[in-house]
């Protein structure tokens, strides 16, 4: 149901992805009553600190109103820092799907193969390390997937349940306030129209729904 709100989202994409890949879960947040754009940042290119600067930037020129954060993989990691670097940003929430807050295994085998390291280029070294543990005041929900399909299967170093890209003990950072298991994909997570509603939710009212998605 369509919640009118004054309330702004920001969605974030992960390593790998552009805004464009967003547009799904943008359109369904635009549906429950938000105002949303998909802004891009260079996931491999370029230096991690200048990708919190400009996102600290865009950030605050939504000020006036409730600015949420929904970031998917990396870009969950890149919103709780920025938010943790920097007070002055508008009120609102953050919603994470399938970030590895506490570190990726799949991402620390990936960096030790051939070529890894490029790949994941600026993005290397805080997905193997993860983050500090959440101090900050604004309400933070993560969404972790169980369905274990993808390049951290073949890999072969995700402790279950995981999500086929990041297992779900990689995602229980310290100081988050609520935290949610459910049966999807890495991927999938970001196109999940059940996702999508949990995430709405938590931004509206700062908790996910009483009954997890399927």
């Amino acid at each position: 149901m369509q919640i009118p709100t004054r309330d702004h989202v920001i969605v974030l994409h992960g390593i790998w992805m552009r805004g464009i890949a967003m547009l799904p879960l943008a359109r369904r947040l635009r549906a429950a009553g938000f105002t949303v754009d998909t802004p891009d940042y260079p996931s491999v290119v370029g230096s991690w600190s200048d990708s919190a600067s400009r996102l600290a930037e865009h950030w605050r020129g939504h000020a006036g109103r409730k600015v949420h954060v929904v970031g998917h993989s990396l870009g969950g990691m890149l919103a709780l820092h920025v938010a943790a670097k920097h007070e002055d940003l508008p009120d609102g929430r953050i919603v994470c799907l399938g970030s590895p807050l506490k570190g990726s295994s799949a991402a620390g085998r990936m960096r030790g193969l051939p070529g890894g390291h490029w790949l994941m280029g600026q993005s290397a070294e805080i997905l193997r390390a993860g983050l500090d543990p959440w101090r900050g005041q604004r309400a933070v929900g993560v969404v972790a997937g169980s369905t274990p399909i993808g390049l951290g299967s073949v890999l072969g170093v995700l402790k279950s349940p995981h999500d086929g890209t990041v297992s779900v003990d990689e995602t229980r950072l310290e100081g988050i306030t609520e935290h949610r298991v459910v049966s999807f994909t890495h991927s999938g997570l970001a196109f999940s129209g059940d996702v999508a509603e949990m995430t709405a939710c938590f931004l509206r009212d700062g908790h996910f729904p009483d009954e997890a998605a399927p």
